[in-house]
């Protein structure tokens, strides 16, 4: 019997794929997909297998943290909110910094936190129809911890249009912006991603480790002090009216009258 109740997990000539198995819910990130993933990863890192594919179950990669948890953390204290914003925190860093080659296959929407699974693997395959976006600002929330990756991964302009907008981007868009690395039909994409996978088995495991330790530990030090500054405004902006309105809007189906708005000056 499978430990895990929110992803699924599957070995085979060296390839591990790991599914975001909620596909009711779109594959949100509930605090318990997370910390299944996080072990997932942690696993996987030390097992026998040298490549790894991350997806989504369903008709959706992920669709970002699950606003009907979001709804109940409006009463949260600060030290749980920053107990969460740790917890995302970790899983995208465990993908920036994982020792094997991940590719992530992303069979449909990615938003938000699942944009951030995404766009973190080494390999991104994605179908046309998939789409992109961070989010959160429409629903009063910070993509805070997400940022000092994304910057690093398109330079800092498109990073403020992307997280002040909060639009969504098709694939073809994302792919010319670098953060998708290839586009493929969905009848193709795990076929694909496998093929890729067995390609990479091919090579030297210790150079593809020592590269990928390279790269991480360019950024390490600076992604300590942003990481660090991005939970401490996540924890702050989950306390805040403008993100208790936002998720409540959302929940409702209709526009957010922001509290901000009517704040004295």
């Amino acid at each position: 019997m499978s430990r895990f109740r929110y992803i699924e997990v599957e070995s085979a000539k060296g390839v591990q794929t790991i599914t975001l198995n909620r596909p009711e819910k779109r594959n949100a990130l509930s605090p318990e997909l997370i910390d299944e993933l996080t072990l997932a990863l942690d696993d996987t890192a030390s097992c026998d297998c040298g490549v790894v594919i991350l997806t989504g179950a369903g008709s959706a990669f992920c669709a970002g943290l699950d606003m009907e948890h979001l709804e109940t953390m409006t009463a949260h204290t600060v030290e749980q909110h920053r107990r969460d914003s740790e917890n995302m925190a970790r899983v995208l860093r465990s993908l920036y910094e994982f020792p094997k080659p991940i590719i992530a296959a992303v069979n449909g929407p990615a938003i938000a936190g699942g944009m951030g699974l995404a766009t973190l693997c080494d390999f991104t395959y994605a179908t046309p129809d998939a789409r992109f976006g961070y989010t959160e600002v429409r629903v009063g929330f910070v993509p805070a911890i997400v940022a000092s990756f994304l910057t690093r991964q398109i330079g800092e302009k498109r990073t403020r249009e992307l997280l002040l907008s909060g639009r969504i981007l098709k694939a073809d868009e994302a792919c010319r912006m670098g953060l998708v690395t290839r586009i493929v039909q969905p009848e193709e994409l795990m076929a694909e991603a496998q093929a890729l996978a067995h390609s990479l088995l091919m090579n030297s495991p210790e150079a593809m480790r020592a590269v990928k330790q390279l790269l991480a530990g360019h950024s390490a030090t600076r992604l300590d002090e942003e990481i660090e500054d991005a939970i401490a405004a996540n924890s702050h902006q989950r306390s805040s009216e403008d993100f208790r309105e936002g998720v409540r809007a959302f929940l409702e189906h209709r526009r957010a009258d922001w509290p901000s708005n009517h704040a004295k000056v």
